[in-house]
């Protein structure tokens, strides 16, 4: 080999054993992790719980989903990379992308973080609605990027001019859409606007985890306009394939070879499977978005009628005011088997209410009931619970 092609290899080697030792000395902080940690206080057994705390869809996989799941295990042997090139190229003939364009992911988190460890750095920083969800303000400790929190605006939209201008060294601006926790929209000519006004060499990061739920337009087109955009999707929440993982970053092919750096991996069968089953389900997604509409809008009802608060959602969780330390009010729901949370440190009498069924709903408005009213308080031990992610305290 000549000399220069063992220098580039041996330069390539050690980038990626300096990446890995990154990414191996900071865990990828994820929803299911967030919810755990709110809960971990609590000596629960799953059974007779009512879980309304980590945005999970209560109805599962799809009929469609199961089925291919449990057709394609005797397969388990096998890596079955061609099966995750078919969904590749389904999603993609679906949404009128080229198949480059796609990058496939055991769910949204991986390509979350990964965008993140890219595009950030001492020098760059992580720009991000507050609240919003969390996961990339703990990975760019990794980066060493400084972490710009920029309040909602009166409407809960991200306030995408302030976020602009309060950092121009900004790598990665991040845009949840609609927003978790609020469940709120952000205009899509803002979001426009942010690709179009950012600084050189960022990118805009647009989570559509929670796209399926609302009526909203994605911002897919301005990732075939070849703008600097990176638009995440997954099969965690309409789909009902959460603890399945399978997801999508999509975005032009030289933004996405960034984010190859920092891992990847076969997919497992049975998640991509269900996900193919899932996209050729054309009555899926409309049926699901109607049953969670439904649900919240008979949720909010039973709200107004009692005089509590809420921020009114697109998607299948809302914040609600408690009126009180909100963390009080979790530990209490938390005593009638009945989880909800977490609470974001700027509304700290808010907590996140994930929209579960019709009969989940219906416990959760008798405990909040009696929670709200004292009937049932936290347990001193609750009183005194922290929750920890790689050894940083998470304060309800």
């Amino acid at each position: 080999m000549p000399s220069n092609a063992v220098a580039s290899s041996r330069r390539s080697f050690l980038k990626l054993s300096a990446t890995a030792a990154t990414v191996a000395g900071f865990r990828l902080v994820t929803e299911p992790m967030l919810a755990h940690a709110s809960r971990r206080h609590l000596s629960t057994d799953r059974k007779d719980v009512i879980f309304l705390d980590s945005n999970e869809n209560p109805l599962g996989p799809s009929a469609g989903a199961r089925e291919a799941i449990a057709a394609i295990t005797p397969d388990g042997g096998r890596y079955r990379d061609d099966l995750s090139d078919e969904l590749v190229k389904l999603f993609a003939q679906q949404e009128g992308l080229k198949t480059d364009y796609v990058r496939l992911f055991a769910g949204s988190s991986e390509p979350l973080h990964y965008t993140v460890l890219a595009y950030t750095s001492p020098t760059r920083s992580y720009v991000t609605a507050d609240p919003t969800f969390e996961a990339g303000a703990f990975m760019s400790k990794a980066s060493g990027a400084r972490v710009v929190p920029v309040a909602l605006t009166k409407t809960h939209a991200h306030d995408v001019r302030k976020m602009l201008a309060s950092a121009p060294d900004a790598g990665v601006i991040y845009i949840c859409n609609p927003n978790n926790p609020t469940g709120t929209l952000t205009a899509h000519s803002e979001i426009e606007f942010a690709v179009d006004n950012k600084p050189k060499g960022a990118v805009v990061l647009v989570d559509e985890a929670y796209l399926h739920f609302a009526d909203m337009p994605s911002a897919l087109d301005l990732v075939k306009a070849d703008k600097d955009i990176i638009v995440l999707r997954t099969f965690s929440k309409a789909y009902g394939l959460a603890g399945i993982r399978c997801g999508f970053a999509v975005g032009r092919p030289d933004l996405l070879d960034r984010l190859d750096n920092f891992g990847g991996n076969f997919m497992p069968i049975t998640a991509v499977s269900a996900a193919i089953a899932s996209l050729k389900d054309p009555q899926l997604i409309p049926e699901r978005k109607r049953i969670n509409a439904a649900v919240r809008a008979e949720t909010f009802q039973w709200l107004e009628q009692n005089g509590y608060t809420y921020i009114s959602s697109q998607s299948n969780c809302f914040m609600l005011d408690t009126k009180r330390p909100a963390k009080s009010i979790v530990e209490a729901m938390a005593q009638q088997n009945v989880m909800i949370g977490r609470v974001w440190p700027i509304m700290p009498t808010w907590t996140r209410i994930t929209v579960g069924t019709h009969e989940e709903m219906t416990q959760f408005q008798a405990a909040f009931r009696k929670a709200m009213n004292g009937t049932v308080t936290a347990t001193p031990a609750a009183g005194n619970w922290r929750g920890h992610i790689d050894g940083r305290i998470l304060r309800a």
